[in-house]
């Protein structure tokens, strides 16, 4: 289903024709009493799991092209492949952005090469301080592009988009609520699926 809200943007124009998309990762409560109250009833909240989906959203329409659901806590990094091979057979991407937490050259390497994504953009997370420049290809590029330059530069405005997905999940989930329904781990995960589509379709609607 998410793949025909996706065709039907694309039909009306909604999606540009070098879309721009974000990929990040955001977290679901499973406890509908809100942290406020548990504080104040005395009651210590303890979820050592939580139902996580990484998603990608394309950043003019704020429509997500895919989501790919897991469990926190966890790096994010893992699941960015699956999220970006369902998203580029639904919608040929020109540019996707990400934070620190997809900086692998593998990640470029899979967009760029496997998925033929004109640019992928994740600025160097910080964890090899003390070498200079990174041995390889992408990590060097994203080192020469944010190296020094001002904020109004091409590559810092590009980038400066990708908080658009954080507008899309504070959206969703001030719309449909952070808390699921769900008790079992397979409806979580369907619930999930069915809120990133019910997004979509209001979307849709609205236009």
């Amino acid at each position: 289903m998410l793949r025909h809200t996706v065709a039907q943007a694309q039909d009306r124009g909604l999606i540009p024709p070098k879309p721009r998309a974000a990929v990040d990762a955001t977290g679901y409560d499973t406890d509908h009493a809100s942290r406020y109250y548990s504080w104040r009833a005395g009651k210590r909240r303890r979820q050592r799991y939580w139902p996580k989906v990484t998603a990608i959203l394309e950043i003019r329409s704020h429509l997500f092209l895919s989501a790919h659901v897991s469990r926190g806590p966890s790096q994010d990094s893992p699941q960015f492949k699956p999220a970006a091979r369902a998203a580029a057979a639904r919608c040929a991407l020109d540019t996707l952005l990400g934070d620190t937490a997809y900086d692998a050259e593998p990640n470029h390497a899979y967009g760029r090469q496997r998925l033929k994504i004109r640019s992928t953009v994740f600025p160097l997370n910080r964890r090899n301080s003390g070498r200079r420049w990174p041995r390889t290809k992408y990590r060097r590029q994203m080192k020469k592009r944010f190296r020094r330059r001002p904020r109004r530069s091409r590559y810092r405005r590009v980038y400066g988009q990708r908080w658009q997905i954080e507008s899309g999940w504070s959206r969703q989930k001030r719309l449909l609520g952070s808390a699921l329904r769900a008790r079992k781990w397979v409806n979580q995960k369907k619930e999930i699926l069915l809120r990133v589509l019910t997004h979509n379709l209001m979307l849709l609607a609205a236009a």
